[in-house]
């Protein structure tokens, strides 16, 4: 039986996955950026841990999203274990608080195709507009908690601005979340 809050995972080897893992009642535990810094940390370490490529990646207040290709599919619970756990526990400490529940859960989604790909990697990189961070998506290039900065210095702003005219944003919320 489906349960809208814990859904089903593919564990595939060498699958581009995208990761969206949102906090406990959606609260704003990471709305310093000393906290964002935490969880940027932590994505990176799990990320050499389990060799991970990632594409794109985005850290709101109370939610971050992942763009990545996991070598080896059945770890992805332990990935996602050991970013939200490690920066649970960091950010607990930070806030004199003990075993406190940061992380509700996590979703995932197997990458189909090319144009999967792009919609998706335009979406993470609009997050900081659909929250009200950015007023436009330029701005959100500049956004320091998201890989667009990134992609700009390796390709150029021309270079992104045209990803997003080809592959238009698309919003994946699910209703209700």
């Amino acid at each position: 039986m489906f349960k809208p809050h814990y859904p089903p995972h593919l564990y595939v080897d060498q699958q581009i996955y995208f990761i969206t893992a949102r906090t406990v009642n959606q609260e704003l535990f990471f709305s310093s950026q000393n906290k964002k810094l935490i969880l940027y940390k932590t994505i990176g370490e799990a990320g050499r841990k389990f060799q991970s490529n990632f594409y794109t990646w985005s850290i709101l207040s109370n939610h971050y999203h992942l763009l990545f290709k996991m070598a080896r599919g059945k770890d992805l619970p332990d990935f996602i274990q050991t970013i939200n756990g490690k920066s649970a526990f960091q950010l607990n400490k930070i806030d004199r608080v003990q075993k406190r529940k940061i992380w509700f859960n996590y979703w995932d989604h197997c990458i189909r195709d090319e144009v999967d790909f792009w919609k998706h990697f335009n979406y993470i990189h609009h997050q900081p507009v659909k929250h009200g961070l950015c007023k436009t998506q330029t701005e959100a290039f500049q956004y320091p908690f998201s890989s667009a900065g990134q992609w700009i210095g390796k390709r150029g702003l021309g270079w992104i601005e045209s990803v997003f005219e080809l592959h238009p944003i698309v919003d994946f919320t699910v209703e209700g979340d």
